[in-house]
């Protein structure tokens, strides 16, 4: 089996802070590379994933840095899939995953930041974000009423609102890269041909009726809206302290191994290491080591 050059492989997702792409030119939601077979993705994402466990038994072993993984696409694009398959060896001690539904009456009674705020990774740790504050420039801005239900008063609504929650977001990122915190974010980009082909597959067989939702299919007639808002914001947003990776979403053996890869080289470049032990420290495991020994011998 063919060795991944990560680099290469992931280069064709990063969006370049400073660059304006377009969706519609730049990326392509059926691109599966094409020096690539399905056939080797199985084997391809387990060595991803084996290095993921060996470097996040390291960050969590430091504690002096966690990472951060934003994951946002439109319905059925494999979310909670990529989640699944990719940190399926995680440690579940060093490893958090939120979902981010409609916001509760009290998440509305605070700033927009606040519900993400509080569900940040301490130190040692990996995150993931299922959607995120990213909604706040995308559904709400889709939808916008919904900005009533913020209760927000007059002078945050002038101007350009979305400009400057980008302002606030990008300095908000900047923060978190400064105290420590790398995120990584992903928008998995999904066809609108194969949405409708996943929706129809949910309703089709039985056990995954669970899915699927009317609702779905109404925000479909919103799709330009969302491509726009989305393009938007990867102009906007994606910076040296928090770049955005476009991944190709319509073959979902691809979107794993795209993110499995990006994530496992950003932690191999953060370097992770075990804690050295000072001399005090090896007196005292050497005769805590001794204790044990002789208790052995006396039994």
């Amino acid at each position: 089996m063919k060795e991944l050059d990560s680099k290469r492989f992931i280069e064709r997702f990063l969006v370049s802070p400073g660059k304006k792409i377009s969706l519609r030119k730049d990326f392509d939601p059926d691109y599966a590379a094409e020096y690539l077979r399905k056939e080797e993705s199985d084997a391809l994402l387990r060595q991803d994933v084996a290095r993921l466990v060996e470097l996040q038994d390291r960050l969590y072993a430091q504690s002096t840095a966690a990472l951060l993984v934003i994951v946002q696409a439109m319905d059925a694009a494999g979310k909670d899939s990529v989640i699944k398959h990719v940190m399926s060896g995680l440690n579940p001690q060093g490893c958090q995953v939120w979902s981010f539904k409609e916001p509760s009456t009290e998440e509305l009674a605070h700033d927009y930041l606040w519900r993400s705020s509080k569900l940040l990774p301490k130190r040692g740790l990996i995150c993931i974000f299922n959607r995120s504050y990213y909604e706040e420039v995308l559904v709400i801005r889709v939808h916008p009423e919904l900005l009533e239900r913020q209760r927000l008063p007059e002078e945050a609504l002038k101007g350009d609102i979305w400009r400057r929650r980008f302002n606030e977001i990008n300095a908000f990122e900047q923060y978190l890269h400064d105290n420590g915190i790398v995120v990584l974010k992903f928008f998995l980009y999904l066809s609108k041909d194969e949405q409708k082909r996943r929706f129809v597959e949910r309703i089709e067989r039985p056990e995954k009726n669970w899915k699927f939702s009317a609702s779905d299919v109404r925000e479909r007639g919103y799709w330009e809206a969302y491509m726009n808002a989305y393009e938007d914001v990867l102009n906007h947003t994606s910076t040296n302290a928090a770049p955005w990776y476009v991944v190709p979403a319509d073959h979902k053996w691809f979107t794993r191994l795209g993110v499995a890869a990006v994530v496992a080289s950003k932690l191999e470049e953060l370097n992770p290491a075990y804690p050295t032990v000072t001399r005090r420290q090896r007196e005292e495991l050497d005769q805590a080591a001794r204790l044990l020994k002789g208790e052995a011998s006396q039994q």
